[in-house]
């Protein structure tokens, strides 16, 4: 915790030597003499968000399209077959979708409720089960939901809570306070997602587990929670089905919660501050809750798609570029735009992955280690194809010296400044400051780390198997418009595109901004394949650790 902050302020002097720069400008010729095209990259991301692709929805007919595309544009592209002599590495899934219009129903001694579906409440399982159920499960607010030994806090101390349903709060104590000494004060760490809380939850024999939305703490609106959790859930699915799953994970909105804690005959906000502060106590509710869901299950086999362009020297050592294809597919028909386009998340992504295949395809001199590029599934669904693919790597983890991942390209315009997702994690930074100083632009860390970024996009899949991982997110200050403008048009997607159909692509999107950010990633991307480095996580980092481990292991 402290170390790893001591980490991120000493790269303070990373944005001060960059800042030595002239100017945010576009910088000179990219090694190797190659050009990144704005015309190309528009007219990528253009077709993949098209309707015509159906919202790239993983095993549907939108993932037959997207498969076929980037395909075909690897193979003309030059890259070779990176998975034996395929271009495709098959992601087994299983998909659960709620049949119906579910009701939860809580009842007590202080009164009875019926939430709605999609409206109040959404609930889903991940055991592969065609029906689950909770029936008058005991209710027990355990807080945030967190065993953190490191921090010294365990929300579940002395609490057995087997066949019980555990309501919890979303992120963790440190946002919640702003304690700079609590937890990582305002960045979420990995134990304010909902990822984590849902897997604590079933760790300690929970029967159900549901999270209490807030705008703020989760970092997106409750239409992002009904957009992203009412239609098919993907899972991979283990040996035993998924039976060490809790039976119902859910999310209620603010509102019910509240009136569900008045039923209690508790304050919610009371609670709430309670339970950010250290020596929180579980309470048990004298409510009990009831939910019936009827599950459709299918299962299925999507893909990576995957390039290679072998090196010259030491082909067996790599660089990974890569962005998440899929996105939220079409919902029923019955609504004006049933189709979740995804154009900013992530076609750009995915446009940006093959223009910057296409640079490297094109030198005249093939770099002296290979690069790898993968396009991956289910990124939505919870980093399922990345996840895989760190199980199952085409490059063995130790011979992999990078990754690079994109979600989200910058499609505002230039910028005087790059956001890093993680900014102090590793040594990339120092190749990335270098990059950064040839277009006088400086690095700024994560301007909303309470939103917990680092852990919802790709390169964390890879990071926990202990490869060094880069992921940009444009910047913060545009050379035209200046900070306030920049963070005003991202609020507005956030509320208003986010996960939504109305991410569709738009013709007036400034792309100088992603060409800008790709020729950053190249030079690094060049940088580390003509040369003989291992970058290696900042001492303190989490991963370290693993990485150093892994390269022990595979020393001659």
């Amino acid at each position: 915790m402290t170390v790893h902050r001591s980490v991120l302020a000493s790269t303070a002097l990373l944005g001060l030597l960059a800042s030595c720069a002239p100017g945010a400008e576009r910088g000179g010729a990219l090694p190797g003499g190659v050009e990144l095209s704005e015309e190309r990259l528009r007219s990528d991301i253009r077709t993949l968000s098209s309707d015509a692709f159906e919202g790239r929805g993983p095993a549907s007919p939108g993932e037959e399209k997207t498969v076929e595309f980037l395909v075909d544009q690897f193979r003309d592209i030059g890259l070779e077959p990176a998975n034996g002599d395929a271009y495709t590495q098959e992601v087994p899934l299983v998909s659960i979708t709620v049949e119906g219009r579910p009701a939860l129903r809580f009842g007590g001694a202080g009164g009875a409720s019926e939430l709605a579906w999609g409206t109040d409440f959404v609930a889903w399982t991940k055991r592969v089960q065609e029906h689950v159920s909770l029936d008058d499960s005991e209710l027990v607010f355990v807080g945030y939901g967190i065993v953190a030994p490191e921090y010294g806090w365990n929300d579940y101390e002395g609490l057995d809570v087997r066949g019980k349903t555990v309501v919890m709060l979303v992120n963790d104590p440190g946002f919640a306070t702003q304690d700079p000494d609590l937890f990582n004060g305002n960045a979420m760490t990995y134990y304010g997602r909902w990822t984590y809380k849902y897997e604590e939850a079933a760790r300690q024999g929970a029967a159900g587990a549901l999270i209490v939305h807030e705008t703020a703490p989760a970092g997106y609106p409750w239409a992002v929670v009904q957009g992203s959790w009412t239609g098919p859930q993907f899972g991979l699915e283990s040996e035993d089905g998924n039976a060490s799953r809790v039976a119902v994970e859910g999310w209620i909105t603010g509102e019910r919660a509240r009136e569900l804690f008045a039923m209690a005959g508790e304050d919610f906000d009371a609670l709430q501050q309670a339970a950010a502060r250290p020596g929180f106590r579980a309470r048990p509710l004298p409510v009990r809750a009831s939910v019936e869901l009827d599950n459709h299950i299918e299962r299925s086999v999507s893909r990576n798609v995957v390039g290679m362009l072998p090196g010259s020297e030491r082909p067996d050592e790599a660089i990974l570029f890569m962005a998440h294809w899929d996105h939220l597919g079409r919902t029923s028909d019955d609504v004006p735009d049933p189709i979740f386009n995804g154009a900013f998340d992530n076609a750009t992504g995915t446009a940006g992955l093959l223009e910057l295949a296409r640079a490297f395809a094109s030198l005249p001199e093939r770099p002296a280690r290979s690069l790898l590029f993968v396009a991956v599934t289910a990124e939505e669904q919870g980093l399922l194809g990345s996840a895989y693919y760190a199980e199952h790597p085409l490059v063995p983890t130790h011979k992999t010296v990078a990754a690079i991942n994109m979600d989200g390209l910058n499609v505002l315009g230039p910028m005087r400044d790059v956001t890093v997702i993680g900014l102090g994690n590793s040594e990339l930074d120092r190749y990335l400051l270098e990059a950064a100083q040839e277009q006088g632009r400086v690095l700024t860390p994560d301007p909303e780390p309470e939103k917990g970024f680092y852990y919802r996009s790709d390169h964390f899949s890879l990071a926990k198997v202990g490869i060094p991982s880069l992921y940009l997110e444009g910047g913060t200050d545009h050379v035209e418009h200046g900070r306030e403008w920049t963070t005003q048009q991202k609020d507005d997607y956030t509320l208003n595109r986010y996960h939504k159909p109305s991410d569709e692509y738009d013709p007036s999107w400034d792309l100088r901004g992603a060409v800008q950010d790709l020729e950053l990633l190249y030079r690094v991307a060049f940088t580390l394949a003509n040369g003989d480095a291992w970058p290696e996580w900042a001492e303190g980092n989490e991963f370290r650790a693993i990485r150093e481990a892994d390269l022990a292991a595979h020393r001659d």
